[in-house]
């Protein structure tokens, strides 16, 4: 070793003094540094402050073209051939009522267009598939033997299903929203019942929870930001929660809404509702996966008749029956 520092003209004890002084350096300015910085209350206070009023200034200029955007939707919708289908035939009134609207927002679907759309598919959708029906059965010869009647009837149920797959598609995405939400719910719970505890406000907790969730289950984060939105905009608070509750048709978010109001109504403590709440729901996702996983024995019952016993015989008995074969 001082063969090698000789050689860059050093010694072992300017190396020693070096690292003496270069301690001793640090740890002064690790003293010094929080003495000289001061209170930073007041410019935290500051921030926190103009991101406050960043956030409402973002939200009220999103809401306002959100507000603008769905006025000029009906006339956007008019406007265009699936627009003016609907408004000619009038379908708004006489497909249109208040658990189609609400059919479409569980899938996804806000605003005047996805509605347009719908009802512009429930309308061509059984015209396709009329013509699709008419081409096999009368264009190809397709089931010639069998009566006029009957045809007929294959031809009718074709076009009532064209009519209704509308209707099948909603429901199935819908489904698998609510099951995508469900799954995240509990730990949503978990992460709002942290930031709730750490000093963040309800509005703060459901934004950071939408923006850390949407990893897990995107459904879930663009229904915590509905919420944040509402929370922070609608003259009555109870309203916001309704609307996430009737948005999602899940039994364990209403309980949470529920617990929420009434935690705001009577001043009680949010981190023990949220606390309670969560635990609850893990308990409600863990039932749902133990009764899935007790339904697994009947539905491999059939499986296994049909695919694995005809392979257990034919290797308990194969051997058998070749040599009963090469016997005789």
């Amino acid at each position: 070793m001082d063969e090698i520092l000789k050689s860059f003209g050093l010694s072992s004890q300017i190396v020693l003094v070096a690292i003496v002084t270069l301690g001793v350096f640090t740890s002064l300015l690790a003293v010094a540094l929080p003495a000289l910085s001061g209170s930073k209350l007041k410019s935290r206070m500051k921030a926190v402050a103009l991101e406050r009023d960043q956030i409402r200034a973002r939200e009220r200029a999103r809401l306002a073209t959100e507000k603008e955007r769905s006025r000029g939707l009906r006339q956007e919708d008019s406007r265009g051939f699936a627009g003016a289908v609907v408004e000619r035939l009038n379908l708004r009134k006489a497909l249109v009522d208040d658990n189609t609207v609400a059919a479409l927002r569980a899938a996804g679907y806000r605003g005047q267009r996805p509605l347009t759309m719908f009802l512009f598919a429930r309308v061509t959708l059984p015209l396709v598939f009329f013509a699709i029906a008419a081409f096999y059965i009368f264009g190809l010869g397709f089931m010639a033997s069998w009566p006029g009647t009957v045809r007929i009837l294959v031809f009718l149920i074709a076009g009532y299903i064209g009519f209704y797959i509308p209707v099948i598609l909603v429901k199935n995405k819908a489904t698998k929203r609510r099951q995508s939400i469900s799954r995240a719910w509990p730990d949503a719970l978990d992460l709002l019942l942290i930031c709730v505890e750490s000093g963040n406000s309800i509005e703060a907790a459901f934004r950071r929870v939408a923006e850390e969730i949407g990893i897990q289950s995107i459904p879930l984060a663009e229904e915590l930001i509905l919420l944040t939105a509402e929370l922070s905009f609608l003259p009555d608070r109870k309203a916001a929660y309704e609307n996430l509750v009737a948005r999602t048709g899940l039994d364990g978010v209403k309980a949470v809404c529920t617990a929420l109001i009434q935690a705001e109504r009577y001043g009680t403590p949010l981190g023990q509702a949220l606390r309670v709440m969560a635990q609850e729901n893990r308990d409600m996702r863990m039932n749902m996966a133990e009764k899935k996983a007790a339904a697994l024995p009947p539905k491999l019952t059939v499986p296994m008749i049909v695919f694995f016993l005809p392979v257990l015989f034919a290797v308990i008995l194969g051997p058998a029956m070749i040599r009963v074969i090469g016997l005789e």
